[in-house]
């Protein structure tokens, strides 16, 4: 079984897999309508995280992992409660960057409709302030925001993500503004000075 991860699976992938292949999936983009009420965020002021939404003619580059056979079941129990708030698994298709014909991977997805934590189009704006204010159990809403960003220009420097970029460049900005989260810029590698 392959896995598909788009969002801190792509850095803190916590199960065992015995290959992992860059690529995208299409008729999706990645987007920070999630609201994390139990890792980024708490019940009463949820973060942020990423979902992915349907567009006709998008797609969203992330890692797919291939799990052992005889660790499928622990890994979908592990995953199921991970993603808890408000995810369930769909199979898309997975293109490869290599040029490997593409194949079915399980991805955790937000439903956009009757689902408490499917935040929906929200100006990027709020989305910023939201994450700069925001902590959970898993840590500071900025770090998750910011290695999402991180990861991709560094495992995917082909790959443009709009809505990921313009939003870690709002946060940079708003971050060193107001001193907030200094040292986790520092920690990934961002100057601390404004441009």
């Amino acid at each position: 079984m392959w896995i598909f991860g788009y969002g801190s699976l792509m850095w803190y992938t916590d199960f065992p897999y015995q290959k992992v292949l860059g690529g995208t999936v299409r008729g999706f983009e990645r987007r920070f309508w999630q609201l994390s009420p139990d890792h980024r965020g708490t019940p009463e002021k949820p973060g942020r995280t990423v979902t992915l939404v349907s567009v006709k003619e998008g797609h969203c580059w992330g890692l797919a992992y291939k799990v052992p056979e005889n660790e499928v079941e622990k890994t979908i129990k592990y995953l199921d409660h991970r993603e808890k708030a408000g995810y369930s698994i769909q199979y898309l298709d997975f293109y490869p960057d290599n040029g490997e014909k593409p194949f079915k991977v399980a991805v955790y997805i937000s439903p956009q409709s009757d689902n408490e934590f499917h935040a929906g189009p929200t100006e990027i704006e709020e989305v910023a302030l939201q994450i700069l204010d925001c902590h959970g159990p898993s840590g500071p809403n900025l770090e998750y925001a910011l290695r999402v960003a991180d990861i991709l220009h560094k495992k995917a420097p082909h790959y443009i993500d709009e809505h990921v970029f313009e939003l870690e460049k709002l946060l940079l900005k708003k971050a060193i503004e107001s001193g907030t989260g200094l040292h986790i810029l520092e920690t990934l590698g961002y100057s601390a000075k404004s441009s």
